[in-house]
């Protein structure tokens, strides 16, 4: 399977919010519906850094390193006995036009486009990670201060139910969405010893994901990531025959 686009993701922060799912169907796909655990949907903000990034095998100069803050949310398509989860994104936001026009022209994605930056550090037993992003000319920001020892993802808890989804799914309207798989391994974790959120959600992804401003997530992960892979090709679901 040809690989578009290749990248190493690193120090990738997911905090996570319990959601009413309502909030959520607007941007559901066709073709997929919510993902939730113990009953439960979730919407995970996210910080990591991409780097090293290629396109059909070709390194990307000056563009190839940057941050990307996205919101995003699991969703579960049913073909057959094969149960494919996945992740929809309400919106992806990182520092370099260019990048972004090529991903929302070829793939109609939602990425907009405003300064970002980061700061990590690390020791021996101790790393600081924090994503920062310019809205409205206010810093935003997401910040973990964890453990450096590295641990497996436990079976069956929030954690893994939340970094291990490999579909991604677009709406392109109200009848016909797309699927891509994502290619990477397990990644390991680390623990969390603090947290500090600062995101105006309300501005940032729109006026009904104003209430996570005075949510406090359920839980704040970190991982380390990996070299991943997106597949070029892409399975357009259509639904035309539920046109009324």
């Amino acid at each position: 399977m040809t690989i578009f686009l290749k990248a190493q993701w690193e120090n990738i922060i997911m905090a996570n919010y319990e959601i009413d799912p309502e909030i959520l169907l607007p941007y559901l796909p066709k073709g997929v519906e919510l993902d939730l655990y113990k009953g439960k949907a979730y919407v995970s903000l996210v910080g990591f850094m991409f780097k090293k990034t290629k396109l059909f095998n070709v390194l990307i100069p000056w563009f190839g390193t940057f941050e990307e803050i996205n919101l995003r949310f699991y969703v579960v398509r049913k073909e057959g006995n094969k149960l494919k989860r996945g992740v929809v994104f309400i919106n992806e936001t990182i520092p370099y036009t260019i990048v972004a026009w090529m991903a929302n022209k070829l793939y109609k994605e939602h990425y907009t486009v405003v300064p970002t930056k980061h700061e990590i550090s690390k020791e021996k037993n101790n790393q600081k990670v924090k994503f920062e992003w310019l809205l409205n000319k206010k810093w935003n920001s997401i910040y973990v201060e964890a453990g450096t020892e590295t641990k497996v993802m436990k079976n069956q808890t929030l954690e893994k139910f939340i970094y291990e989804h490999y579909y991604g799914y677009t709406k392109i309207d109200e009848y016909s969405s797309e699927e891509y798989r994502l290619q990477h391994p397990s990644w390991m974790v680390n623990e969390v010893l603090d947290y500090r959120i600062d995101c105006d959600f309300g501005a940032m992804y729109g006026e009904s994901f104003s209430v996570l401003n005075h949510s406090k997530p359920e839980a704040v992960f970190i991982a380390e990531g990996s070299s991943v892979g997106i597949e070029w090709k892409r399975n357009r679901l259509n639904f035309d025959n539920e046109r009324s």
